[in-house]
């Protein structure tokens, strides 16, 4: 049985930083705007995230809302850069944005996942997902988990299910269909 979020009562001052084989997950940084704007206009990007082009507006609101998420809950998303070529290439993390969904996934742990599509097919997102998960597991065991995904992104349900994640609901979401999943969580 999960247990509701349970956020600590004085959230870390700095994002912690992770690293895979390829991979390092940090903090948000200033220099990312460019490559996330770029990332957020790529058509490959945004037909399963809201459907249309996100402007620069949008990628400085999304990294505002990773250091948020940090500042406020504890928890939150990493920028995901490329080791090899210290580029900024995408976001993995977790997220309670208070989604006006039924059924409700508030206050839940969100996780979520977007990787500019020039790097798709290397696995950067399961290295990616695994690195969060570990940390999830290790600082909110008992938190319940959950992730929404567009029914058509068969690459991201494919991370979801490698990763443990079942769907449970199908919604409506800004008049898009929507599949709702949970991660079922072995600690008590």
């Amino acid at each position: 049985m999960t247990q509701p979020l349970r956020l600590p009562a004085t959230p870390p001052a700095a994002v912690p930083q992770l690293e895979t084989q390829d991979l390092l997950l940090r903090g948000p940084r200033i220099t990312d705007l460019p490559e996330f704007a770029a990332m957020a206009a790529d058509p490959d990007f945004y037909r399963y995230v809201g459907g249309k082009p996100q402007t620069e507006e949008d990628a400085w609101r999304r990294l505002l809302a990773q250091q948020g998420h940090w500042t406020l809950l504890g928890y939150g998303a990493w920028s995901v850069e490329e080791k090899a070529t210290g580029r900024f290439i995408g976001t993995v993390g977790f997220f309670d944005f208070q989604r006006d969904l039924t059924p409700s996934i508030k206050g839940t742990l969100e996780a979520g996942w977007a990787l500019a599509p020039r790097i798709h097919g290397r696995g950067y997102a399961s290295q990616a997902v695994r690195a969060a998960l570990q940390w999830a597991d290790e600082h909110f065991p008992t938190a319940r988990m959950t992730c929404i995904i567009d029914p058509d992104n068969a690459a991201s349900l494919k991370v979801a299910y490698k990763f443990g994640f079942q769907e449970f609901a199908r919604a409506t979401y800004y008049n898009e269909p929507i599949l709702l999943l949970e991660r079922p969580r072995t600690s008590q």
